[in-house]
């Protein structure tokens, strides 16, 4: 016997007799706190907010898709058309307004402040010609579209929100950078004189919705821009005086106001479209009568498939569907703040400031009329409501939001890091591929 052979052999770990009990894998993960914990980490993972965007708007756009031709086939036969027709439309809309998403999600930043200017001036020359007759077209007693031919028309208005958006980010980054927001004056001029034009052209055709929606904006901005607490309440102190004179002196508008909470349609069935919302809703119960089982939609609720897409949800698709629908905004407009709060380029976090600004603010105020809880005041719910003229600048605002998302110091390193994985992977595939095709020469061989 050697000496190596005489060394004890070390313990080998004895064998399972399947009588102990055996941890699950990831076992303390199953707890509440491991749960809580995983949880957390996945949601503060750098590229979150990307997905947020890209998945929550998607979502909505299809889901919006569907309710269309779910709620707007009675209103076609109505009017004479094909059931499918203002999904057709929807559905064009959509697919150019991806193609606009896509273009502004590889935009570069530079890029998006060059066009700033440019879509402003466009915006507001074409909001005058609104106001020209024989160009400007009238809808539902306001006079806020252009005829392009055919069945097709446009709203300018619409797109000057995502001019303001632009505009402002970038004028107020200019100002950032020489150190000029200080100033009162430099913080107010020339942004409130070009929203106060913009507002001005809205309310001579009589869109009081899309001039709530476009102020909101003005003072997310503001608010963005950290402006004095004096200043922005002088300035929504303004605000909230010329609303109530543009309200008070506007006999359908008082209406409207009135039919807050309402129960019954009322004299002269003044608040009929409010109330019979509420019965769409109600009669939805958890989970709904079923796709395209609407009662409302067929004739008994006005604009289904625009304004009050939300009420016919929620008959068709219940609670769970509604639900469903603010969750997806919800996402979205954490989305839109996490992209705001961590980047380092003041355009960025105004213009994803703003944006993020816009679709809440227009969905609050669509849902809230939907449930009651605020006056009607003729706006869609982004994404989701049939209309090209909205759906197309607020998609290309969703491509801001996911270049700005991309361009995160921590999700450009994420990014990056996976890239050049993957290439060295395959790279090093193809090396040794090689490397076995290459025969050894014997030596001395020419």
């Amino acid at each position: 016997m050697t000496a190596r052979s005489a060394k004890a052999a070390p313990p080998r770990p004895a064998r399972r007799t399947g009588l102990g009990p055996r941890l699950p894998r990831g076992g303390a993960t199953r707890t509440p706190r491991g749960l809580y914990t995983q949880v957390r980490r996945a949601w503060d993972r750098p590229l979150t907010a990307y997905y947020l965007v890209v998945g929550g708007s998607l979502l909505i756009t299809v889901l919006g898709l569907v309710m269309v031709y779910s709620a707007s086939q009675i209103k076609a036969l109505q009017l004479g058309l094909a059931p499918t027709y203002f999904f057709r439309k929807q559905l064009f809309a959509a697919v150019l307004g991806g193609i606009l998403m896509l273009v502004a999600a590889r935009m570069t930043v530079r890029l998006h402040r060059t066009l700033a200017y440019p879509l402003l001036a466009v915006s507001v020359f074409l909001m005058t010609l609104v106001q020209i007759p024989g160009i400007g077209v009238a809808v539902n007693g306001n006079q806020n579209w252009i005829n392009l031919g055919g069945p097709f028309q446009m709203q300018p208005s619409e797109f000057g929100k995502l001019a303001l958006v632009l505009w402002g980010a970038d004028l107020l980054a200019r100002k950032q950078d020489k150190k000029l927001l200080a100033q009162w004056k430099h913080l107010l001029v020339p942004l409130i004189p070009v929203a106060f034009l913009l507002l001005g052209l809205i309310m001579l055709g009589g869109d009081m919705g899309t001039a709530i929606i476009l102020t909101a904006i003005l003072f997310g901005l503001l608010w963005l821009a950290g402006a004095p607490t004096r200043l922005f309440v002088g300035v929504l102190g303004a605000a909230t005086v010329i609303g109530a004179l543009l309200i008070k002196t506007s006999a359908n508008r008082m209406a409207r106001l009135a039919c807050i909470g309402a129960t019954d349609p009322g004299p002269q069935d003044q608040c009929w479209q409010a109330v019979h919302g509420i019965y769409a809703l109600a009669s939805g119960g958890f989970f709904g009568s079923g796709l395209g089982a609407s009662m409302e939609k067929w004739g008994e609720l006005p604009e289904p498939h625009t304004d009050f897409i939300f009420a016919i949800t929620g008959e068709e698709l219940g609670l769970a569907g509604t639900l469903s629908v603010l969750a997806l905004f919800a996402a979205l407009g954490y989305a839109g703040i996490r992209v705001a709060g961590r980047t380092e380029d003041p355009f960025v976090r105004y213009a994803a400031g703003g944006v993020t600004t816009w679709i809440t603010a227009q969905a609050v105020i669509n849902i809230g009329a939907v449930l009651g809880l605020l006056p009607i005041a003729g706006v869609p719910l982004p994404l989701f409501s049939f209309g090209g003229s909205a759906l197309l600048p607020t998609m290309f605002a969703i491509g801001l939001l996911i270049a700005f998302a991309r361009d995160e110091p921590a999700a450009r390193a994420a990014l990056a890091m996976r890239q050049p994985v993957f290439g060295r992977k395959l790279a090093g595939v193809r090396r040794k591929t090689m490397r076995r095709r290459v025969k050894k020469r014997p030596s001395g061989e020419r």
